[in-house]
Protein backbone atom coordinates (compact mmCIF):
# COMPACT_ATOMS: atom_id res chain seq x y z
CA UNK A 1 0.00 0.00 0.00
CA UNK A 2 1.30 3.41 -0.98
CA UNK A 3 2.46 6.09 1.37
CA UNK A 4 -0.68 8.35 0.64
CA UNK A 5 -2.96 5.52 1.66
CA UNK A 6 -1.46 5.83 5.36
CA UNK A 7 -1.85 9.69 5.50
CA UNK A 8 -5.58 9.38 5.37
CA UNK A 9 -5.15 6.45 7.91
CA UNK A 10 -3.13 7.91 10.84
CA UNK A 11 -4.50 10.82 12.23
CA UNK A 12 -2.67 13.25 15.05
CA UNK A 13 -3.04 12.68 18.32
CA UNK A 14 -5.65 14.62 20.29
CA UNK A 15 -5.59 14.54 24.30
CA UNK A 16 -8.00 11.85 25.11
CA UNK A 17 -11.02 12.51 26.84
CA UNK A 18 -14.46 11.19 27.46
CA UNK A 19 -16.72 10.82 24.39
CA UNK A 20 -20.75 10.35 24.45
CA UNK A 21 -22.23 8.15 22.23
CA UNK A 22 -23.24 11.14 19.95
CA UNK A 23 -19.61 11.71 19.61
CA UNK A 24 -18.13 8.41 18.96
CA UNK A 25 -20.48 8.16 16.28
CA UNK A 26 -19.32 11.39 14.71
CA UNK A 27 -15.47 9.90 14.89
CA UNK A 28 -16.91 6.16 13.13
CA UNK A 29 -18.62 8.06 10.28
CA UNK A 30 -15.03 10.49 9.62
CA UNK A 31 -13.27 7.00 10.09
CA UNK A 32 -15.43 5.61 7.34
CA UNK A 33 -15.18 8.20 4.99
CA UNK A 34 -11.20 8.06 5.25
CA UNK A 35 -11.21 4.46 4.30
CA UNK A 36 -12.99 5.01 1.23
CA UNK A 37 -11.46 7.92 -0.32
CA UNK A 38 -7.92 6.05 0.69
CA UNK A 39 -9.42 3.05 -1.31
CA UNK A 40 -10.15 5.19 -4.44
CA UNK A 41 -6.52 6.76 -4.22
CA UNK A 42 -5.14 3.64 -4.13
CA UNK A 43 -6.77 2.01 -6.88
CA UNK A 44 -6.09 5.04 -9.16
CA UNK A 45 -2.69 4.63 -8.44
CA UNK A 46 -2.44 1.38 -8.87
CA UNK A 47 -3.66 1.44 -12.45
CA UNK A 48 -2.22 4.83 -13.98
CA UNK A 49 1.52 3.14 -13.54
CA UNK A 50 0.41 0.35 -15.22
CA UNK A 51 -1.16 1.24 -18.41
CA UNK A 52 2.03 3.91 -18.94
CA UNK A 53 4.64 1.37 -18.72
CA UNK A 54 2.46 -0.78 -21.38
CA UNK A 55 2.46 2.41 -24.05
CA UNK A 56 6.31 3.84 -23.07
CA UNK A 57 9.72 1.36 -22.54
CA UNK A 58 11.19 2.27 -19.86
CA UNK A 59 15.17 4.05 -20.09
CA UNK A 60 16.37 0.72 -19.01
CA UNK A 61 14.13 -1.11 -21.95
CA UNK A 62 15.02 1.09 -24.19
CA UNK A 63 19.07 0.72 -23.56
CA UNK A 64 18.86 -3.10 -23.95
CA UNK A 65 16.96 -3.05 -27.29
CA UNK A 66 19.11 -4.69 -30.17
CA UNK A 67 19.24 -2.77 -33.13
CA UNK A 68 18.02 -3.58 -36.38
CA UNK A 69 21.53 -4.84 -37.79
CA UNK A 70 21.93 -6.49 -34.87
CA UNK A 71 18.65 -8.48 -34.55
CA UNK A 72 18.97 -12.89 -34.25
CA UNK A 73 16.77 -14.73 -36.39
CA UNK A 74 14.24 -16.30 -34.25
CA UNK A 75 13.52 -20.08 -34.16
CA UNK A 76 15.32 -22.67 -34.07
CA UNK A 77 18.72 -22.82 -35.85
CA UNK A 78 20.37 -26.26 -37.37
CA UNK A 79 23.32 -27.40 -35.48
CA UNK A 80 26.00 -27.57 -38.11
CA UNK A 81 25.49 -23.80 -39.17
CA UNK A 82 27.36 -22.48 -36.50
CA UNK A 83 27.07 -19.08 -34.59
CA UNK A 84 26.97 -16.50 -37.43
CA UNK A 85 28.00 -13.04 -36.38
CA UNK A 86 26.52 -10.85 -38.99
CA UNK A 87 27.79 -7.21 -38.50
CA UNK A 88 28.50 -4.03 -40.99
CA UNK A 89 31.70 -5.20 -43.07
CA UNK A 90 34.57 -3.47 -43.63
CA UNK A 91 36.92 -4.48 -45.98
CA UNK A 92 40.41 -3.80 -45.00
CA UNK A 93 42.62 -3.82 -48.21
CA UNK A 94 46.58 -3.68 -47.80
CA UNK A 95 48.47 -2.13 -50.61
CA UNK A 96 51.85 -2.10 -51.83
CA UNK A 97 53.53 0.54 -53.97
CA UNK A 98 56.35 0.49 -56.01
CA UNK A 99 58.57 2.66 -58.63
CA UNK A 100 59.49 1.09 -62.04
CA UNK A 101 62.92 0.07 -60.14
CA UNK A 102 61.04 -2.06 -57.83
CA UNK A 103 61.67 0.51 -54.70
CA UNK A 104 58.63 1.03 -52.21
CA UNK A 105 56.62 4.08 -52.59
CA UNK A 106 56.19 5.62 -48.79
CA UNK A 107 54.93 9.16 -49.32
CA UNK A 108 51.61 8.45 -50.63
CA UNK A 109 48.55 9.91 -48.54
CA UNK A 110 45.35 8.93 -48.62
CA UNK A 111 44.15 11.35 -51.30
CA UNK A 112 46.27 9.60 -53.72
CA UNK A 113 44.29 6.61 -53.59
CA UNK A 114 40.93 5.70 -55.20
CA UNK A 115 39.41 2.12 -54.17
CA UNK A 116 36.50 0.69 -56.33
CA UNK A 117 34.60 -2.31 -55.57
CA UNK A 118 32.52 -3.70 -58.82
CA UNK A 119 34.07 -0.78 -60.38
CA UNK A 120 31.82 1.11 -58.12
CA UNK A 121 33.72 4.30 -56.05
CA UNK A 122 33.91 3.62 -52.47
CA UNK A 123 34.34 5.89 -49.17
CA UNK A 124 37.27 5.41 -47.07
CA UNK A 125 37.12 4.51 -43.86
CA UNK A 126 40.73 4.18 -42.52
CA UNK A 127 43.98 5.06 -44.09
CA UNK A 128 47.60 3.63 -42.64
CA UNK A 129 50.82 3.61 -43.47
CA UNK A 130 53.97 2.00 -42.64
CA UNK A 131 54.07 0.14 -39.29
CA UNK A 132 50.62 1.18 -38.24
CA UNK A 133 48.31 -0.51 -37.36
CA UNK A 134 50.31 -3.01 -35.85
CA UNK A 135 50.78 -7.07 -37.31
CA UNK A 136 49.41 -10.01 -36.03
CA UNK A 137 51.61 -12.67 -38.19
CA UNK A 138 50.66 -16.53 -38.35
CA UNK A 139 53.97 -18.31 -38.78
CA UNK A 140 53.05 -21.79 -40.39
CA UNK A 141 56.00 -24.35 -41.16
CA UNK A 142 55.96 -27.61 -42.95
CA UNK A 143 57.15 -30.50 -40.39
CA UNK A 144 55.95 -33.00 -42.70
CA UNK A 145 58.10 -36.36 -43.94
CA UNK A 146 59.42 -33.71 -46.70
CA UNK A 147 60.70 -31.09 -44.83
CA UNK A 148 63.04 -33.62 -42.87
CA UNK A 149 66.15 -32.59 -44.96
CA UNK A 150 65.71 -28.77 -44.68
CA UNK A 151 64.12 -28.32 -41.41
CA UNK A 152 67.19 -27.40 -39.53
CA UNK A 153 67.86 -24.42 -41.83
CA UNK A 154 64.32 -23.30 -41.97
CA UNK A 155 64.27 -23.13 -37.96
CA UNK A 156 68.09 -20.92 -38.07
CA UNK A 157 65.40 -18.67 -40.42
CA UNK A 158 62.65 -18.76 -38.81
CA UNK A 159 64.36 -17.56 -35.53
CA UNK A 160 66.24 -15.01 -37.30
CA UNK A 161 62.38 -13.59 -38.60
CA UNK A 162 60.85 -13.27 -35.68
CA UNK A 163 63.93 -11.26 -33.61
CA UNK A 164 63.93 -9.01 -36.74
CA UNK A 165 59.51 -8.70 -36.51
CA UNK A 166 59.55 -8.68 -32.71
CA UNK A 167 62.04 -5.56 -31.73
CA UNK A 168 62.33 -1.80 -31.84
CA UNK A 169 59.72 0.01 -33.89
CA UNK A 170 57.56 -3.14 -34.48
CA UNK A 171 57.22 -4.32 -30.39
CA UNK A 172 53.55 -4.15 -30.71
CA UNK A 173 53.88 -6.25 -33.46
CA UNK A 174 52.77 -10.12 -32.16
CA UNK A 175 53.19 -13.78 -33.55
CA UNK A 176 51.76 -17.18 -33.14
CA UNK A 177 53.49 -20.15 -34.58
CA UNK A 178 51.81 -23.37 -35.91
CA UNK A 179 53.69 -26.26 -37.65
CA UNK A 180 51.51 -29.27 -39.55
CA UNK A 181 51.88 -32.48 -40.97
CA UNK A 182 48.87 -34.74 -41.05
CA UNK A 183 47.15 -32.26 -38.24
CA UNK A 184 48.40 -28.86 -37.24
CA UNK A 185 49.46 -27.81 -33.85
CA UNK A 186 50.14 -24.13 -32.11
CA UNK A 187 53.49 -24.47 -30.26
CA UNK A 188 52.88 -20.83 -29.41
CA UNK A 189 49.96 -18.57 -29.44
CA UNK A 190 50.17 -15.04 -29.98
CA UNK A 191 53.32 -13.09 -28.48
CA UNK A 192 55.79 -10.62 -28.89
CA UNK A 193 58.15 -12.17 -26.75
CA UNK A 194 60.92 -13.67 -29.47
CA UNK A 195 62.38 -16.00 -26.77
CA UNK A 196 59.82 -17.78 -26.20
CA UNK A 197 59.27 -18.67 -29.77
CA UNK A 198 62.36 -19.58 -30.60
CA UNK A 199 62.52 -21.73 -27.84
CA UNK A 200 59.56 -23.65 -29.50
CA UNK A 201 60.89 -23.47 -33.23
CA UNK A 202 63.76 -25.30 -32.06
CA UNK A 203 62.08 -28.45 -30.89
CA UNK A 204 60.20 -29.32 -33.58
CA UNK A 205 60.65 -32.33 -35.51
CA UNK A 206 59.81 -33.84 -38.84
CA UNK A 207 57.58 -36.50 -39.48
CA UNK A 208 53.77 -37.30 -40.48
CA UNK A 209 51.63 -36.57 -43.78
CA UNK A 210 50.79 -32.93 -44.62
CA UNK A 211 47.62 -31.36 -44.41
CA UNK A 212 48.22 -27.83 -45.97
CA UNK A 213 44.54 -26.41 -46.58
CA UNK A 214 43.86 -27.34 -43.36
CA UNK A 215 46.63 -25.74 -41.45
CA UNK A 216 46.05 -22.38 -43.32
CA UNK A 217 42.06 -22.57 -42.48
CA UNK A 218 42.45 -23.22 -39.08
CA UNK A 219 44.98 -20.44 -38.49
CA UNK A 220 42.28 -18.31 -40.46
CA UNK A 221 39.70 -19.25 -38.72
CA UNK A 222 40.52 -20.35 -35.09
CA UNK A 223 43.80 -17.32 -34.56
CA UNK A 224 42.79 -14.74 -37.31
CA UNK A 225 39.53 -14.34 -37.04
CA UNK A 226 39.80 -13.49 -33.11
CA UNK A 227 41.86 -10.70 -33.23
CA UNK A 228 39.38 -7.95 -32.96
CA UNK A 229 38.13 -5.53 -36.12
CA UNK A 230 40.67 -5.52 -39.00
CA UNK A 231 41.40 -1.53 -38.46
CA UNK A 232 43.39 -2.44 -35.29
CA UNK A 233 45.65 -5.05 -36.62
CA UNK A 234 47.04 -6.52 -39.63
CA UNK A 235 46.83 -10.22 -40.40
CA UNK A 236 49.27 -12.04 -42.21
CA UNK A 237 50.24 -15.92 -42.49
CA UNK A 238 53.70 -16.52 -44.01
CA UNK A 239 54.24 -20.60 -45.19
CA UNK A 240 57.16 -22.05 -45.76
CA UNK A 241 55.99 -25.34 -47.54
CA UNK A 242 56.59 -26.99 -50.79
CA UNK A 243 52.46 -26.18 -51.93
CA UNK A 244 51.67 -30.16 -51.49
CA UNK A 245 48.45 -31.25 -49.96
CA UNK A 246 47.64 -34.72 -49.51
CA UNK A 247 45.46 -34.93 -46.26
CA UNK A 248 43.51 -32.30 -45.84
CA UNK A 249 39.31 -32.06 -45.64
CA UNK A 250 39.13 -28.55 -47.02
CA UNK A 251 39.73 -27.43 -50.30
CA UNK A 252 41.71 -24.81 -52.19
CA UNK A 253 38.71 -22.58 -52.73
CA UNK A 254 37.44 -23.31 -48.67
CA UNK A 255 40.72 -21.53 -47.49
CA UNK A 256 40.71 -19.10 -50.24
CA UNK A 257 37.54 -17.74 -48.73
CA UNK A 258 38.36 -18.32 -45.32
CA UNK A 259 40.85 -16.28 -45.81
CA UNK A 260 39.46 -13.24 -46.93
CA UNK A 261 36.50 -13.47 -44.41
CA UNK A 262 39.11 -13.48 -41.56
CA UNK A 263 41.21 -10.23 -43.86
CA UNK A 264 44.40 -12.07 -43.91
CA UNK A 265 47.06 -12.14 -46.92
CA UNK A 266 48.92 -14.71 -46.99
CA UNK A 267 52.81 -14.82 -48.08
CA UNK A 268 54.59 -18.15 -49.04
CA UNK A 269 57.76 -19.58 -49.49
CA UNK A 270 58.09 -22.38 -51.54
CA UNK A 271 61.29 -25.03 -50.29
CA UNK A 272 60.46 -27.77 -52.74
CA UNK A 273 63.27 -30.57 -52.41
CA UNK A 274 62.81 -31.37 -56.07
CA UNK A 275 65.29 -31.49 -58.79
CA UNK A 276 62.22 -30.14 -60.80
CA UNK A 277 59.34 -28.39 -61.40
CA UNK A 278 56.88 -28.25 -58.53
CA UNK A 279 53.32 -28.04 -58.56
CA UNK A 280 53.13 -26.88 -55.34
CA UNK A 281 54.72 -23.48 -56.54
CA UNK A 282 51.38 -22.82 -58.69
CA UNK A 283 48.92 -23.48 -55.38
CA UNK A 284 51.43 -21.28 -53.20
CA UNK A 285 51.67 -18.33 -55.72
CA UNK A 286 47.85 -18.47 -56.58
CA UNK A 287 47.02 -18.68 -52.68
CA UNK A 288 49.10 -15.61 -52.24
CA UNK A 289 47.38 -13.32 -55.12
CA UNK A 290 44.37 -14.29 -54.44
CA UNK A 291 44.99 -12.75 -50.64
CA UNK A 292 47.56 -9.99 -51.17
CA UNK A 293 50.21 -11.71 -50.08
CA UNK A 294 53.34 -12.51 -52.35
CA UNK A 295 54.94 -15.39 -52.72
CA UNK A 296 58.73 -16.11 -53.43
CA UNK A 297 60.85 -19.19 -54.98
CA UNK A 298 63.98 -18.47 -52.93
CA UNK A 299 65.27 -21.55 -54.60
CA UNK A 300 64.68 -20.21 -58.23
CA UNK A 301 66.59 -17.12 -58.01
CA UNK A 302 69.79 -19.03 -56.08
CA UNK A 303 73.26 -18.89 -58.49
CA UNK A 304 73.18 -21.82 -60.54
CA UNK A 305 69.60 -23.29 -59.98
CA UNK A 306 69.07 -24.30 -63.79
CA UNK A 307 66.53 -26.59 -62.76
CA UNK A 308 64.01 -24.37 -61.98
CA UNK A 309 63.76 -24.90 -58.13
CA UNK A 310 67.04 -23.88 -57.28
CA UNK A 311 68.00 -27.61 -55.69
CA UNK A 312 71.18 -29.70 -56.77
CA UNK A 313 70.11 -32.84 -58.63
CA UNK A 314 72.25 -35.92 -58.06
CA UNK A 315 74.83 -35.00 -60.99
CA UNK A 316 74.74 -31.52 -59.59
CA UNK A 317 75.85 -32.87 -55.98
CA UNK A 318 79.02 -34.86 -57.61
CA UNK A 319 79.97 -32.03 -59.84
CA UNK A 320 79.78 -29.35 -56.97
CA UNK A 321 82.82 -29.04 -54.68
CA UNK A 322 81.44 -27.72 -51.41
CA UNK A 323 78.63 -30.77 -51.54
CA UNK A 324 81.05 -33.67 -52.21
CA UNK A 325 80.45 -36.46 -50.22
CA UNK A 326 77.13 -35.41 -49.12
CA UNK A 327 74.21 -37.60 -50.82
CA UNK A 328 70.75 -37.54 -51.05
CA UNK A 329 67.63 -39.19 -52.49
CA UNK A 330 65.79 -36.05 -54.37
CA UNK A 331 68.58 -33.44 -54.02
CA UNK A 332 69.94 -31.51 -51.48
CA UNK A 333 70.50 -27.57 -50.52
CA UNK A 334 73.75 -25.83 -51.37
CA UNK A 335 74.95 -23.07 -49.00
CA UNK A 336 74.41 -20.55 -50.62
CA UNK A 337 70.67 -21.17 -51.68
CA UNK A 338 70.01 -21.75 -48.52
CA UNK A 339 70.72 -18.22 -47.52
CA UNK A 340 67.82 -17.36 -50.05
CA UNK A 341 65.15 -18.79 -47.46
CA UNK A 342 66.31 -16.25 -44.68
CA UNK A 343 66.54 -13.24 -47.63
CA UNK A 344 62.78 -14.17 -48.85
CA UNK A 345 61.61 -14.05 -44.78
CA UNK A 346 63.79 -10.64 -44.17
CA UNK A 347 61.85 -9.53 -47.86
CA UNK A 348 58.38 -9.89 -46.30
CA UNK A 349 59.38 -8.22 -42.86
CA UNK A 350 60.39 -4.80 -45.37
CA UNK A 351 57.61 -5.18 -47.14
CA UNK A 352 54.87 -5.37 -44.27
CA UNK A 353 56.86 -2.56 -42.87
CA UNK A 354 56.32 0.01 -45.81
CA UNK A 355 52.80 -0.92 -46.66
CA UNK A 356 49.62 1.26 -46.83
CA UNK A 357 47.14 0.21 -44.87
CA UNK A 358 42.94 1.29 -46.59
CA UNK A 359 39.70 0.23 -45.51
CA UNK A 360 36.30 0.93 -46.62
CA UNK A 361 33.01 -0.04 -45.97
CA UNK A 362 31.32 -1.67 -49.05
CA UNK A 363 27.99 0.78 -50.57
CA UNK A 364 26.39 -2.67 -51.13
CA UNK A 365 26.18 -4.20 -47.71
CA UNK A 366 24.55 -7.47 -49.02
CA UNK A 367 26.35 -10.55 -47.49
CA UNK A 368 25.20 -12.98 -49.53
CA UNK A 369 28.40 -15.08 -50.78
CA UNK A 370 29.02 -13.42 -53.62
CA UNK A 371 32.34 -12.36 -54.90
CA UNK A 372 33.28 -8.57 -55.06
CA UNK A 373 36.25 -7.62 -57.26
CA UNK A 374 38.30 -4.56 -55.54
CA UNK A 375 40.58 -2.34 -57.75
CA UNK A 376 42.90 0.35 -56.30
CA UNK A 377 44.38 3.17 -58.39
CA UNK A 378 47.28 5.26 -57.19
CA UNK A 379 47.19 8.71 -58.87
CA UNK A 380 50.45 9.42 -59.11
CA UNK A 381 52.31 8.38 -62.47
CA UNK A 382 54.82 5.93 -62.80
CA UNK A 383 53.97 3.53 -59.82
CA UNK A 384 52.88 0.03 -59.85
CA UNK A 385 50.54 -1.41 -56.79
CA UNK A 386 49.87 -4.86 -55.85
CA UNK A 387 46.77 -5.39 -53.74
CA UNK A 388 44.53 -8.28 -53.22
CA UNK A 389 41.92 -8.71 -56.26
CA UNK A 390 38.73 -9.26 -54.13
CA UNK A 391 36.52 -10.88 -51.67
CA UNK A 392 33.61 -12.90 -50.68
CA UNK A 393 30.83 -11.07 -48.78
CA UNK A 394 29.69 -13.46 -46.75
CA UNK A 395 28.82 -13.48 -42.87
CA UNK A 396 31.30 -14.50 -40.25
CA UNK A 397 30.87 -18.06 -39.20
CA UNK A 398 32.26 -18.82 -35.76
CA UNK A 399 32.61 -22.41 -33.78
CA UNK A 400 31.97 -25.87 -34.84
CA UNK A 401 35.51 -26.40 -35.20
CA UNK A 402 37.08 -29.50 -35.87
CA UNK A 403 39.10 -31.32 -32.98
CA UNK A 404 43.22 -30.99 -33.33
CA UNK A 405 46.35 -32.73 -32.42
CA UNK A 406 47.07 -31.17 -29.24
CA UNK A 407 45.81 -27.58 -29.20
CA UNK A 408 42.33 -28.21 -31.49
CA UNK A 409 43.73 -27.67 -34.63
CA UNK A 410 42.14 -29.74 -37.25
Amino acid sequence: MRQATMRYLVLPAKPSRRRGPRASFAACGLAFMAWAVASVVTFAAAQGPAKDSQARPSATQQAVSPSPSETRPSGPRPSNQGNIRVTVRVVNVPVTVLDRRGLPVIDLTQDDFRVYEDDKPQSVRYFYRGTQPPLRIGLILDTSNSARRKLSFEQDAASEFVFNMLQGRSSQNQIFLQTFDAASSVLQDFTNDPESLNEKIRTLKAGGGKALYDAIYYACREKMLKTGPPEQSRRVLVVLSDGIDVQSKHSFDEVASMAHTAETAIYAIGNSAYGYANPGDKVLKQMAEETGGAAFFPQETAPGADLGTGYLSHGQIGETSQNKGLGAETGIYSAQRLEKLADSLEAIGRELSEQYNIGYTPSNAALDGTYRNIKVVALRKGVLLRSKPGYFASPIVEGNSAPAKGSGAP
